[in-house]
């Protein structure tokens, strides 16, 4: 029974000394949280060297869920699994860490376009697992095809919480960023398979996060009495506390799982330095 919980990064600036050192930082960041968002592999496939130093910085409880690149999803649309093999080779250090490949798909992907989307997963190697991110609100509203697409590949669905974060207008520079940026999607709460994964957008107020993560609490805390390992992904406009408020979840389903293994205890940070000019 493990519930991995984690943010879209490991590494951002207004982390720096307080949850993540100066070096190493997936190290740091691996204290906190047992999980990550591979959002960058989206846009660039690592060098497998890099990949080694992710696998060495991170225990083998910790869990990568690697976006697959927009060269196959989004350029090519499925249609040429072949531009994945430099990916699949780079990623090779992390063996069992990678928790699930997330195919992320455009908006312009509908359900007539199922038939491509069942080929393309029918040819990728078998060792890993997938998970299917729509943004066709088509989907939501009628989802029989698609959840039987996946199910014919163990592949999982991946929802994007967004509900809280749209539920009152922006308040910060932040949230008015992400206000014109982050899809307005609707709610979605199953599970497919026995890795569910959760991406989550809250506010920059962290009791408005909170507030809007309890509906996910007892889902969570019932797939975990199933037998099931979910992961949770906390998202808010500035990031700025993401790493405590992953803890903080994962704190409040074990209060209702006691069975559930505590996340690591967050390791000690060298007190940083004065800036010299050398």
């Amino acid at each position: 029974m493990r519930l991995h919980v984690g943010c879209a990064m490991w590494s951002l600036k207004s982390w720096q000394g307080r949850f993540i050192g100066s070096s190493e930082r997936l190290r740091s960041y691996s204290g906190w949280c047992d999980a990550v968002e591979g959002n960058t592999t989206f846009y660039a496939t690592p060098t497998r060297e890099t990949v080694s130093n992710w696998a060495e910085q991170t225990s083998p409880d910790f869990r990568f869920v690697l976006k697959l690149p927009r060269e196959a999803t989004h350029v090519r649309q499925l249609s040429d699994i072949s531009v994945l093999s430099e990916f699949f080779r780079a990623i090779e250090p992390l063996d069992d860490r990678v928790h699930a490949l997330w195919i992320q798909l455009p908006g312009s992907f509908g359900p007539g376009d199922l038939p491509v989307l069942s080929r393309f997963l029918r040819g990728l190697p078998t060792p890993f697992r997938y998970a299917v991110e729509v943004r066709d609100p088509a989907f939501f509203r009628d989802p029989h095809a698609l959840t039987e697409t996946l199910a014919e590949h163990r592949a999982e669905w991946v929802p994007f919480d967004t509900t809280e974060f749209f539920r009152t207008p922006p308040t910060s520079d932040a949230e008015r960023e992400a206000w014109l940026k982050k899809p307005r999607m609707p709610l979605r709460t199953t599970a497919l398979t026995d890795r569910p994964i959760i991406r989550y957008l809250g506010r920059d107020d962290t009791g408005r996060t909170v507030e809007g993560w309890q509906r996910w609490v007892p889902i969570v805390a019932g797939w975990l009495r199933e037998g099931r390992s979910p992961t949770f992904f906390v998202h808010t406009p500035d990031n700025a506390d993401a790493p405590a408020l992953c803890r903080r979840f994962h704190d409040e389903v074990r209060a209702l799982v006691p069975a559930l293994e505590p996340l690591p205890t967050p390791p000690s940070l060298e007190p940083e330095g004065p800036p010299t000019l050398w």
